[in-house]
C-alpha cells in the first residue's frame, strides 16, 4: 500500500481548488496538512525547493507544496512570491492602488507545485503554470486572496467573478497542477 501524498496547506480554498482540479479519478490518496514552515526569502524556485524539502523532512513521505506569485510587470515582478503579505496588509483594493502611478497594469500569476518523494536524497521537482492578466479595480467575492483584482487576459471578468469550474480550467494553478498530475500518474507508484 502506497503512502498518501501530503499536500501542505492550511488554506481551505486552495485545497478545494486543488482537489477539484486533480479530479475524482486520481488513483492516490491525497491528504492535507498544515505546517508552519519558515518563510523563506529569495527567488521563487529557491523558496519552493526549500519549502518542499523542509516539509518532506517533516512528513517523511511524498509531499507537495504550492507557492503562488503575482508579478506586476510595471514593478519588474514584484510583489512576486511575497504576494501573501501584500494581500494580508492591503487587500485587493490596495494591490490595485499600488499601480496607480503606472500606465502598465499587466501582471502574471504564477503557480509552482513542488513535489518530493520524501527521502533525504530524493530530488524536489517543480511544475509551473502561469496566466497573464491585468490588475483591475476589485470586482466579485473577496474570499480568496487577490482574485477580485486579477482579470485574466481575454476575459472581461476577474478570477473572483468567474464560475469556479471556468476559473479552474484557465488558472495558473490548474496549468501547474495538470503538469504535476501528469508526472504523478506516469511516475509514482499507485
Amino acid at each position: 500500500m502506497s503512502k498518501p501524498i501530503v499536500f501542505i496547506t492550511g488554506n481551505a480554498k486552495k485545497l478545494e481548488e486543488f482537489v477539484a482540479i486533480l479530479g475524482n479519478d486520481f488513483p492516490r490518496e491525497i491528504q492535507s496538512r498544515k505546517l508552519d514552515l519558515p518563510e523563506y526569502q529569495g527567488a521563487m524556485e529557491d523558496i519552493c525547493c526549500h519549502k518542499c524539502r523542509t516539509a518532506a523532512d517533516i512528513v517523511k513521505g511524498p509531499t507537495i507544496i504550492e507557492d503562488t506569485c503575482l508579478c506586476f510587470n510595471a514593478m519588474k515582478g514584484l510583489p512576486g512570491p511575497y504576494i501573501k503579505w501584500f494581500v494580508d496588509k492591503l487587500g485587493p483594493e490596495g494591490l490595485y492602488q499600488m499601480l496607480h502611478g503606472w500606465e502598465d497594469k499587466t501582471a502574471e500569476a504564477i503557480c509552482t507545485f513542488a513535489y518530493c518523494d520524501g527521502g533525504p536524497e530524493d530530488p524536489v521537482l517543480m511544475f509551473h503554470g502561469s496566466t497573464q492578466g491585468t490588475i483591475v479595480s476589485p470586482r466579485g467575492s473577496r474570499d480568496f486572496g487577490w482574485d477580485a483584482c486579477f482579470q485574466p487576459l481575454g476575459s472581461d471578468k476577474t478570477y473572483a467573478e468567474l464560475p469556479t469550474d471556468v476559473k479552474n480550467q484557465i488558472s495558473h494553478r490548474s496549468k501547474a497542477l495538470e503538469k504535476l498530475k501528469h508526472y504523478l500518474l506516469k511516475n509514482v507508484q499507485h
